[in-house]
């Protein structure tokens, strides 16, 4: 963020909700950074000039403040895009932000029921660079089990990752390039959120592509408050929960402090002392006709989920519901697809090191074949490579090492040969250690570069084993590369890291070479593969080497460096994907 660059604020409001949006935005003034320019855009359709004139009262010289009022704007867009009467609730108009104002390229938003503790250039200050928005966790769906079930169900996706839409950093300039407003107008004609509304709509519109931010940027007064009163940076006063309807309300004397301070503190306050015992009531059965609502939909026959499910690959759901199964019963080594029928490897049948001129001529062969695939999965966007993360740390290898990778899809081994390529090591290789299966009875194009392309077969005869062991570890001595996948089975899309298998951190240990842990973080994009499922874009991130311990042996070396492998990977998907790692294994 630039001194000069001003810091973009927007609430949307009507007549009957402006003077708690006056309050929520003097808690942000009062705390503000006073060297930076701010400008609140309140988005509104019918407010009352002298209303108006009251809240532009408050600007001052680091804040400018308007009213935008976003009818014309819809009324064309209602033209433009088969939409309903959705654009009528002001609750909708944060979808609107990135496209009426193109000028803008990154915006807080900001629920009118709100009090801001923090310093709000803080929250603007986070990089969304690669993201479509920052936000904070829905704790409705993380603390109450109805609520879960609802997202998973129905909607498909999981309650650790689902957002609160109070409260948005959202980037503009990515709202527009993944046309965000006009995937939103498509999926109302097509489904009918009913809990949370343009809630749901945002977070299956931006699912993987959310940065989540501390959740005192968004501390919901709601169940277990996960901060205390002074460590929360926005207080978010959902639901029910309403300082100017309860006099009990959790955390309202922060928000009257507030309201104090502005000249809406008597209308706020005849709001309250006016509101009846059988309004609260009101409001009490209405939080629990959304609990039930949540129930009804979570058993809709037509849910979200059945939608998008009855458009995707039969098998390929099998093979997703299987993972589930295997995860549950705690089966991680094991494959959840068929490998076709296979024979053992027979001593001498394969030549490791490449030393035969035919074997140097057919792997100059695949690889020639596997760029041109690579080129043509990459360019035709089977496979999406964002971005290769930690290449130094690749590049600074100075030894042979023993590289990992978690395993999800046969195409993660070209992106493993793309952080490889990037790090510059041409004179020396990488090999990849693979399935004996693979290379005896993989049939077609596959096969050809399971045999050929710097293969390094495992192998279930004794004697065949030792060439294998052999030959790695003659490689890893000259200086090049083994890409093991030490989870040992591959299940596809799954993002978790499993646990860890110790054969090729062995090699590592006896050969006193490094572990170069990799890790590929997987997010939907919008292009729909031919199986039904989004096509997934990897980001491939290259984490410090592990080194062995020159007074440890090799047994504890083994065990000390899959440990921190398996640690680095954990720490790296709970930083990336924004939730803790647990598995659903029953105990």
């Amino acid at each position: 963020m630039t001194p000069k660059e001003t810091i973009h604020l927007f609430y949307a409001c009507d007549d009957a909700f402006v003077k708690f949006t006056a309050v929520s935005l003097h808690s942000i003034m009062k705390n503000a950074d006073r060297e930076l320019k701010y400008h609140v855009h309140v988005l509104y359709t019918d407010i009352a000039e002298e209303t108006k004139a009251r809240v532009l009262g408050m600007a001052d010289e680091c804040f400018e403040i308007s009213f935008d009022n976003v009818s014309r704007y819809l009324d064309n867009l209602c033209r433009r895009l088969p939409l309903r009467d959705y654009y009528s609730n002001t609750t909708y108009y944060r979808m609107f932000i990135a496209d009426m104002f193109p000028a803008i390229d990154k915006a807080i938003y900001v629920d009118s029921d709100t009090v801001v503790q923090g310093n709000i250039a803080e929250l603007y200050a986070h990089d969304v660079e690669q993201y479509d928005l920052a936000a904070c966790h829905e704790q409705a769906m993380v603390q109450v089990d109805v609520y879960g079930s609802y997202v998973e169900k129905c909607l498909g996706l999981d309650r650790d990752l689902f957002f609160n839409a109070g409260v948005l950093l959202i980037n503009c300039r990515r709202f527009r390039e993944r046309r965000i407003l006009e995937r939103f107008a498509d999926l109302l004609g097509v489904y009918d959120c009913r809990v949370t509304q343009d809630e749901d709509y945002l977070n299956i519109l931006c699912r993987d592509h959310v940065l989540f931010l501390p959740q005192c940027w968004n501390s919901e007064v709601f169940g277990e408050m996960l901060d205390r009163p002074q460590d929360c940076k926005l207080i978010h006063y959902i639901m029910v929960a309403k300082p100017w309807h309860f006099t009990d309300c959790c955390l309202g004397d922060i928000f009257w402090s507030y309201a104090s301070e502005t000249e809406f503190h008597d209308e706020i306050k005849a709001v309250l002392d006016a509101y009846t015992d059988e309004q609260r009531a009101a409001d009490m059965a209405s939080a629990d006709r959304l609990y039930q609502l949540a129930i009804d939909e979570t058993a809709r026959e037509d849910s979200y989920v059945a939608r998008v499910r009855a458009k995707q690959d039969a098998s390929r759901v099998a093979v997703v519901d299987k993972i589930a199964l295997y995860e549950r019963e705690g089966r991680f080594d094991e494959d959840v697809e068929d490998d076709p029928p296979s024979r053992a490897i027979e001593p001498g049948e394969v030549d490791y090191l490449r030393k035969k001129l035919s074997s140097k001529i057919k792997c100059k062969s695949a690889y020639s074949m596997a760029r041109k695939f690579l080129n043509g999965i990459l360019e035709n966007k089977q496979m999406i490579v964002s971005d290769i993360v930690g290449v130094e740390n690749f590049a600074a290898l100075e030894s042979g090492a023993i590289v990992t990778c978690n395993h999800f899809n046969a195409f993660d081994s070209f992106a493993m040969q793309m952080a490889y390529e990037s790090a510059g090591h041409k004179k020396r290789k990488l090999y990849r250690v693979i399935r004996e299966g693979n290379y005896t009875s993989f049939p077609g194009f596959y096969g050809y570069l399971m045999k050929n392309y710097n293969t390094l077969p495992l192998a279930s005869k004794p004697a065949a084993m030792k060439e294998f062991v052999r030959a790695t570890d003659t490689l890893l001595k000259e200086g090049n590369f083994v890409l093991i996948y030490p989870e040992q089975s591959m299940w596809w899309n799954y993002r978790k890291p499993k646990p860890l298998k110790s054969g090729g951190f062995y090699f590592a240990a006896k050969n006193r070479v490094p572990v170069l842990p990799c890790y590929i973080i997987l997010r939907d994009s919008d292009i729909i593969g031919e199986d039904g499922f989004p096509v997934q874009e990897y980001t491939i991130h290259i984490l410090e080497p592990i080194y062995p311990d020159a007074d440890k042996s090799v047994t504890e070396n083994s065990k000390i460096m899959m440990e921190k492998n398996f640690e680095e990977w954990k720490q790296l998907y709970e930083r990336e994907y924004g939730i803790p790692l647990r598995y659903t294994t029953e105990a």
